[in-house]
């Protein structure tokens, strides 16, 4: 634990370094303080007028972005963003990756983790993951016996967890993964939010193994206090609320089924990742696709590929109507799994932007069709909506 000013230089000269800089993301608010901004995103970028340090502010609608000129304008830009009370920095540099988070009492607890990858391109605008946001000597790897490939999957989940921790509450955090499985980057997440404040974590499967495994993975971490699994579906899990809610590969509808309960649930953060995509295949089979877009349906490989970005995309929209800010990103890379595509979403409240709600209509009557999760939350969509 370091005083806050001591952890903000180190934070100031990492952003500063204009060679290492890879990317940093500032979340949250400390208790009690109110700032304009929810986030900021600092990345180096080259452009026709030379290298630059781009700013991304977003607010509850929209981001607004800017560049700076290294040397002055950069520094200056930093220090006013710095002096804003940001719960959460995430740093990463070619060196290394910097963690820092804002106790309750204003203290700086900061963590560093060294890059294995120091020659990496720095100016990437990606969702990437930096190396060892878990210490690879963590116990709970020696626990589940993970390989290599399974290492760089938590490290690659972990980076959207960073990204959105700052939005979690600093003292207690409820996280619910709904169709556990074995639950390794569920016990990753528990370790990484895992701190001077306290989470609680409950898995849901319908299988009794992945009860069973979960069970004996948290005894075996000393963790059996914060940390319960059930056999359940997703529809019957007792939730009574949730912080952060996890959906990792749950297959077709059962995503959505994952996606409602979270909304009923008012949850804060949503890190979702679909898997199978039959609801609306369904539906389009032997329909006739609207003008002028036959061609992408005529073949029935691109038909596929097309309806899942369809479905994700409609599931994306509808969190945003119900107040949720949407990202959608690639949350581990392509050749450990093909089914990479991440819903990262965050509960702002905001009433849907002007057009949002014409724009969803227009294309689900277009395509003649009915999102499972519209369905799932008929009732809370309504109002939205305007219609059954």
């Amino acid at each position: 634990m370091l005083p806050l000013p001591t952890a903000l230089e180190q934070v100031r000269e990492a952003l500063l370094d204009d060679r290492g800089l890879v990317r940093a993301v500032a979340s949250g608010h400390r208790r009690g303080a109110e700032q304009p901004w929810r986030r900021v995103e600092i990345r180096p970028v080259e452009l026709k007028a030379g290298r630059r340090l781009q700013v991304v502010t977003y607010d509850e609608r929209q981001a607004f972005t800017a560049n700076f000129a290294p040397g002055e304008d950069a520094a200056a830009r930093v220090g006013e963003l710095l002096e804003h009370p940001f719960g959460n920095w995430h740093v990463e540099t070619a060196a290394e990756t910097l963690q820092l988070r804002v106790t309750k009492k204003g203290e700086g607890q900061l963590s560093r983790a060294r890059s294995s990858a120091p020659d990496a391109p720095r100016a990437q605008g990606n969702d990437r993951a930096p190396r060892h946001l878990l210490a690879p000597d963590d116990p709970l790897f020696s626990v589940l016996g993970a390989s290599g490939a399974k290492r760089r999957q938590v490290d690659a989940f972990l980076q959207s967890v960073a990204a959105t921790g700052g939005e979690l509450p600093a003292d207690r955090v409820r996280v619910v993964d709904l169709g556990c499985g074995n639950a390794y980057l569920t016990f990753a997440a528990h370790r990484f939010l895992s701190g001077d404040r306290e989470v609680e974590l409950l898995g849901v499967d319908t299988k009794a193994q992945s009860r069973e495994h979960g069970e004996r993975v948290a005894a075996s971490l000393g963790i059996s206090g914060s940390v319960r699994f059930v056999e359940s579906t997703i529809a019957d899990a007792p939730i009574e609320a949730a912080d952060l809610v996890l959906a990792l590969h749950a297959c077709d509808t059962a995503t959505d089924e994952a996606l409602a309960r979270a909304v009923r649930a008012r949850a804060t953060v949503l890190l979702v990742a679909p898997c199978c995509h039959h609801d609306l295949q369904s539906q389009l089979v032997g329909q006739e696709a609207p003008e002028p877009y036959a061609v992408l349906t005529r073949h029935p490989i691109l038909r596929e590929r097309f309806v899942d970005v369809l479905t994700d995309s409609l599931r994306a929209a509808l969190l945003r109507l119900l107040g949720y800010r949407v990202e959608v990103v690639e949350f581990v890379a392509a050749e450990q799994t093909p089914r990479n595509v991440l819903l990262r979403a965050v509960r702002t409240g905001a009433p849907p932007a002007a057009g949002a709600v014409e724009e969803y209509l227009c294309l689900v009557d277009d395509w003649g069709v009915v999102p499972a999760l519209q369905r799932m939350l008929h009732d809370e969509l309504v109002p939205v909506l305007g219609r059954p």
